[in-house]
């Protein structure tokens, strides 16, 4: 009987134990069919080893993995349609282009004629016609990566794993390749799944991201609901940059919670998604670089904010939006975000400034919650 899904990839409470040690932890999850989604995390938060369930190299304690609506757990990896491209890629160096591209045809038993033809397309489809004859080691950083892709797609997969594959790249190369492999996707339009640590390859190219922390995910949403609706302390803290204090609720009026913070500033925020704040609570608060608005001190006072005094420790030039890194005797560094329309991009060391931001733009967690 055929199965048929709305989703190409589904793990249903997947879990996986080594001794004592749970790696991943009751994790579920779907992936409508043609999405480009990402799993986010730090190193050793367990994404590798649910990627290599997902592949067949490591079989689930307990839970079901489904492609396209078939449970795959008792199935070999090479019965699974799931293709994966490896950190380092595995290109076969002995194999010119369009060898290392027929390869698994071959393996398949797939004829000739039909072989050249799958090769000639997929080659036109990654925008390098004219390279099947050439060796591994005369090819780019950036041509490995999309002839690995390539070696993947001539397969026609269900979903393509790929684990890290901009990691060995310098950076320049790391930025272009994140809008070569979203183009790569649509191009193709097979489902992606794509493990990383690196926030901005997530962001920029997935539909959907999922934030991985000790075995579990924190959080499953587009880019723009990770950044700005974080769900945890966890995901406030590790996508994106922000500056952090922990406190204490010394009120809630209206949905805005007033917190006194360690440091001695007193600040107020929104509470964070599914958080239920009271008076003494402990608390971790959050605003964003971008959030923080620096003046010179002097100017007119903004009473509608959080408002912080200090001065210039350093500042940070990085072309049209730099940032400026503001030291208090009531808080730590404090970071914001200055543009070169801004007015005060020409800030010195040692220069008083007073920096304001939103309480709609502060978030507030319970102290702890989503750290694990």
């Amino acid at each position: 009987m055929t199965m048929t899904s709305d989703y190409d990839l589904e793990c249903r409470n997947v879990s996986k134990r080594f001794g004592p040690v749970r790696a991943v932890d009751d994790v579920s999850f779907e992936i409508p069919s043609g999405s480009f989604f990402s799993i986010l995390g730090p190193s050793g938060c367990g994404k590798t080893t649910l990627m290599r369930m997902i592949a067949g190299f490591e079989d689930p304690s307990s839970g079901d993995i489904r492609i396209k609506g078939r449970s795959v757990v008792d199935m070999p990896p090479n019965r699974r349609n799931v293709k994966m491209v490896f950190q380092h890629l595995a290109l076969f160096p002995m194999m010119n282009v369009y060898e290392n591209i027929a390869y698994g045809l071959r393996c398949n038993g797939v004829g000739k004629a039909e072989i050249r033809r799958k090769v000639t397309d997929v080659l036109e489809r990654i925008a390098l016609p004219d390279v099947g004859e050439r060796e591994i080691h005369q090819l780019s950083g950036g041509q490995k990566q999309r002839i690995a892709i390539a070696r993947c797609m001539v397969l026609d997969p269900d979903v393509l794993l790929l684990d890290e594959p901009l990691g060995a790249l310098d950076l320049k190369l790391r930025e272009a390749m994140k809008i070569e492999l979203k183009l790569l996707q649509h191009q193709f339009n097979t489902t992606f799944v794509y493990i990383t640590h690196d926030q901005s390859e997530a962001l920029v190219m997935s539909d959907h991201v999922a934030v991985m922390n000790q075995g579990r995910f924190e959080q499953i949403g587009t880019p723009q609901q990770l950044y700005h609706r974080p769900a945890s302390a966890f995901v406030a803290g590790f996508v994106g940059d922000a500056n952090r204090w922990t406190g204490r609720v010394v009120g809630v009026d209206a949905g805005y919670v007033r917190v006194e913070t360690e440091a001695g500033l007193t600040a107020t925020g929104s509470a964070g998604a599914g958080q239920s704040l009271r008076t003494g609570d402990p608390v971790e608060v959050f605003v964003r670089p971008e959030f923080v608005r620096a003046e010179r001190a002097g100017g007119a006072e903004d009473s509608g904010g959080n408002t912080l005094s200090g001065v210039v420790d350093s500042l940070l030039f990085n072309g049209a939006n730099s940032r400026v890194l503001v030291r208090s005797d009531r808080a730590d560094l404090i970071e914001a975000d200055v543009t070169l329309t801004g007015g005060v991009d020409d800030l010195r060391p040692g220069e008083a400034v007073r920096l304001t931001w939103s309480p709609d733009q502060a978030t507030c967690f319970a102290a702890g919650a989503g750290g694990r």
